[in-house]
């Protein structure tokens, strides 16, 4: 370890690592018995991550949450590709109704950083940002086409001690079994132990194992081939052919081909077309994917060939909402320090926001660069470069800065399947502790609204819905505000306006007025339209573009709050819920669509 590095800076960065690795949430026990570190670091390290908004303190559990994306977000941003190929990955996804992936490569492994998946009961898709071996999948062999002579020693040795692939927990183990005596599963009469139909690495197709010569040298007579031991042929075969397969080489029933797009006659990514062996075999991928592939491959590669970066005018979008530009991370990290003294590891923060420097007009950052964009001094600023450059996170070359592919490896991987019910969840916790009353989210579904997200209180008398009711959205608060945003005439409303209570609006007049209210008030408030007794306040919940994706509400029965009281003491709690809520939102959607329910 270099004697500069920021032991702090290295500790929390295991910490967000072990909480990955336990898909997003751990016990905070359970930290300290896999890092190996003291209750009380594990305690300042998740205070100081908590303050961060990058993890939550739930009892003795501590959280992931979106907000952690900027970080990878900083990498996908500077890297461009996402932004430059998606929408072609997306319509080749369209063409050929298979999940289609973009990949880089990250030493001996590669990250997806795009996916188009298909809607079907049998998923095939892996995670934004996983970390998967090279040799298991179809873009590996393309990039292993260019390493040199050390990143092949490298893959090597981590073969030797890594025999069942323990340190990729996004894939199945690998497994390593020896043969004694002709015995085991490929001797006669046993059992097949590869899937039906897959080709064995060694060749063959169940019979009894047998030496091997290669480029990394002879498989053992008395040793079972295992998946991939024959990367560096198919590694040359890929550079000659410019394409590769997976044929169940992750998982029984799993194929894929892959194509490489280039940037100055360099791999800058790989395509990669996924299906299952009850859609194409791996032989019928090829023969029936590859010409499509080979076109669509052409329009990206185009498309890098003819776009310049544009400078974007505001480089605060890296920064987690609720804390400073970077620019301002000296004064903020200061000001925490002061409030939570020495439960705030300020050493910790300024280096991840380090990270948060980085982005789409400032992929390349000299020192100078990165202590003018966080406000910190030379120094600290190059010892928290010196300590992520020894873990793997930033590359120098000519005294330049660059992130690398293993920044998605803090918290993206399980992040990126969050949805918006997931993000609002903890949002509507504390709303709801707060008001005292029932809140809920809710997104539009037809001429309906449907509730996704539910907090209840426990009042002998509340309001008895629970998540995936439906209701008219024109007689509820929640079902006004979304409906208000939708251009004039287009939104959906039944043929007829059924009075569900003396006070329901079934006038289409009356109602488009009242719409248009809502519009300019920025809230809805109903009061007995759904039901006598019920009075319910709702605000919009805007995605990234600003278009309204959902709403909150606070409801309740009307003897509990008049109408003025709802305005003056639950609206601005409303508001600052939706506020948190469109602000994990922004940040998980920079680079994914999010579901919303």
């Amino acid at each position: 370890m270099p004697a500069e590095a920021v032991t702090p800076l290295i500790r929390g960065i295991a910490v967000l690592r072990r909480l990955t690795s336990a898909d997003g949430s751990s016990s905070l026990s359970a930290l300290e018995r896999s890092t190996g570190l003291a209750r009380s670091t594990v305690d300042r390290i998740t205070a100081t991550l908590a303050r961060m908004g990058y993890v939550r303190i739930d009892g003795r559990d501590a959280v992931l949450t979106p907000r952690l994306m900027e970080l990878g977000n900083a990498y996908l941003a500077a890297l461009r590709l996402p932004r430059l190929l998606g929408a072609h990955a997306d319509a080749l996804a369209d063409e050929l109704d298979e999940s289609v992936s973009l990949a880089v490569g990250d030493r001996d492994g590669i990250r997806f950083i795009h996916q188009a998946t298909r809607r079907r009961a049998m998923s095939l898709s892996f995670r934004i940002g996983d970390l998967l071996p090279a040799e298991r999948t179809a873009p590996g062999p393309l990039f292993a086409s260019e390493w040199n002579g050390e990143e092949w020693t490298h893959w090597r040795r981590r073969r030797a001690t890594d025999p069942e692939d323990r340190g990729f927990p996004a894939v199945p183990a690998r497994s390593r079994p020896y043969v004694e005596e002709n015995t085991g599963p490929y001797a006669e009469g046993a059992g097949r132990a590869y899937p039906e139909g897959a080709r064995r690495p060694d060749g063959g197709d169940g019979g009894t194992p047998r030496a091997e010569k290669g480029t990394s040298g002879t498989v053992p007579a008395n040793r079972l081939p295992a998946v991939g031991d024959d990367f560096e042929q198919r590694a040359a075969e890929a550079g000659r052919l410019g394409w590769a397969s997976d044929d169940q080489l992750i998982e029984p029933g799993l194929v894929a081909v892959s194509m490489p797009v280039r940037d100055g006659g360099r791999i800058a990514c790989v395509v990669n077309v996924v299906s299952h062996t009850s859609r194409h075999s791996a032989a019928d991928l090829r023969e029936t994917l590859l010409p499509r592939l080979r076109t669509a491959v052409a329009a990206m590669e185009r498309e890098l060939t003819t776009e310049r970066p544009t400078p974007l005018p505001d480089r605060a979008g890296h920064t987690a909402p609720g804390r400073p530009a970077p620019s301002g991370l000296a004064d903020w990290t200061s000001a925490s320090k002061h409030e939570l003294g020495r439960e705030f590891v300020e050493s910790l923060a300024r280096g991840l926001t380090v990270i948060t420097a980085f982005g789409e007009d400032h992929s390349e950052l000299t020192l100078t660069a990165v202590a003018q964009a966080t406000g910190l001094a030379r120094a600290t600023a190059r010892r928290a470069l010196i300590t992520l450059e020894h873990l793997g996170y930033v590359t120098a070359h000519d005294r330049v800065f660059r992130l690398t592919p293993r920044v998605l490896g803090l918290g993206y991987p399980p992040l990126s399947r969050t949805t918006l019910p997931e993000i609002a969840a903890p949002h509507l916790s504390e709303l709801s502790e707060r008001l005292h009353d029932s809140v809920s989210l809710a997104v539009l579904a037809g001429d309906e609204i449907q509730y996704t997200g539910r907090v209840s209180t426990s009042r002998v008398m509340s309001v008895n819905i629970t998540v995936g009711t439906r209701l008219p959205a024109y007689a509820t608060a929640l079902g006004r505000v979304i409906l208000a945003d939708l251009p004039e005439g287009q939104a959906p409303l039944p043929t007829e306006l059924d009075p569900l209570t003396p006070r329901t609006i079934t006038d289409p007049e009356h109602l488009r007025a009242e719409l248009d209210r809502v519009r300019e008030a920025g809230y809805a408030l109903v009061e007995g339209e759904l039901e006598q007794g019920l009075r319910s306040i709702a605000v919009p919940v805007r995605d990234r573009d600003g278009r309204v994706v959902a709403a909150v509400n606070a409801a309740m029965h009307s003897t509990r709050r008049t109408a003025e009281s709802c305005v003056r003491d639950v609206l601005p709690d409303l508001h600052a819920t939706a506020t948190r809520v469109e602000q994990d939102l922004r940040v998980a959607g920079s680079f994914r669509r999010v579901p919303l329910n």
